[in-house]
């Protein structure tokens, strides 16, 4: 598990790089593994058939802005936007294209709505081990078909850059019934340190019972500002032997981002350089499909706003929790999504 940056480890890199390289043979076993069990799959592809049957009588239709739902007429709010967000388990930058399975796996997927006509946002995050359908690959990259999957993979499936990004926009469109993805922005989680002290550190407060074995501030009930390491330490960390440990991670994601936002709010308050300084810092570490002027100047529209975004503005994809005898896996709640859709992207007629 990762130290703080006072606490040295000898055998720390080490440790970091035999990880590093197990999870990199693994996620390319899966595809390799995966791409000889979808051509045998194929057999049975009446069953992906019924899937997307059930998932099209919940969804919302994709063809058009204007809706049905429960007797109400709904249509897409045009100043509302849909970026989608992604952290990845990338432990360098995203600079150069990777081939299939080896460009990393989106650990933190939240899809921010931004009100840009009142400059506010809530969020929707998305569990990493949502089950839903995705493009599959092989290791060149050849596009096999789609599959039902861990969304989480739908990055690895990629190029580790744009391809990648694109399988994840595509796999949270249909997710949510078909809902246009305005923007993409995907985040190296070796960029946090940065992230992190540019806004002079991120309180928050340990809610979670052992944490104190990756660090010895991490306390259940402390308040800790992270600094340095310990930012990327507090978000990556789960216990792997305890089921659906993803979800306990997600939620102090969504703490952290809470956290951040305060802290970003008060640092931009104090000078016009914050935004292009550190957005320049981790340029390296970013792939998106904005400009940025776009990115920039949503960025402070929403710091120039003072919105102290809360528990009540960051959502959870609806859905239920599930365990096999291999994964965890996060089964989503259709109805429950398009109630969340239009609640968030969609005003009634």
């Amino acid at each position: 598990m990762k130290q703080t940056e006072n606490r040295k480890n000898p055998n720390h890199k080490n440790w970091k790089k035999a990880v590093v390289a197990f999870l990199s043979l693994l996620t390319l076993f899966f595809i390799h593994n995966t791409s000889r069990l979808y051509a045998e799959k194929m057999t049975s592809a009446e069953d992906v058939a019924q899937w997307r049957r059930e998932q099209a009588e919940d969804n919302l239709e994709s063809e058009s802005q204007k809706i049905e739902y429960q007797g109400k007429i709904y249509r897409r709010n045009a100043h509302v936007k849909a970026i989608l967000c992604m952290g990845i388990d990338r432990p360098q930058n995203l600079k150069e294209p990777t081939v299939a399975g080896s460009g990393g796996q989106a650990d933190a997927i939240f899809l921010v709505a931004q009100d840009i006509a009142r400059d506010k946002v809530r969020i929707l995050m998305i569990p990493r081990d949502t089950m839903t359908e995705i493009t599959l690959t092989d290791l060149s990259g050849n596009i096999l078909g789609r599959d039902i999957q861990h969304l989480t993979l739908a990055y690895a499936y990629g190029d580790g850059r744009e391809k990648s990004c694109r399988y994840m926009a595509e796999a949270v469109s249909n997710l949510l019934g078909g809902l246009s993805i305005d923007g993409y922005m995907a985040v190296s989680m070796s960029a946090l340190p940065v992230i992190n002290d540019g806004v002079g550190g991120v309180a928050v407060t340990i809610e979670n019972q052992g944490m104190e074995q990756i660090d010895p501030e991490f306390i259940c009930g402390n308040t800790v500002t992270l600094m340095g390491r310990q930012a990327e330490a507090y978000i990556r960390y789960r216990d792997t032997g305890k089921a659906q440990s993803a979800l306990d991670r997600a939620e102090r994601q969504k703490s952290y981002i809470q956290g951040f936002l305060r802290a970003a709010v008060e640092k931009a308050g104090k000078g016009d350089s914050f935004v292009p300084g550190i957005m320049n810092e981790i340029s390296p570490y970013m792939v998106t499909d904005m400009s940025k002027d776009r990115y920039m100047d949503m960025a402070l529209a929403f710091l120039g706003s003072g919105q102290d975004v809360g528990a009540a503005d960051m959502i959870t994809l609806p859905g239920q929790a599930k365990e096999t005898p291999i994964y965890d896996e996060y089964h989503p709640d259709q109805a429950g999504i398009q109630s969340v859709i239009l609640d968030m992207f969609y005003r009634q007629e």
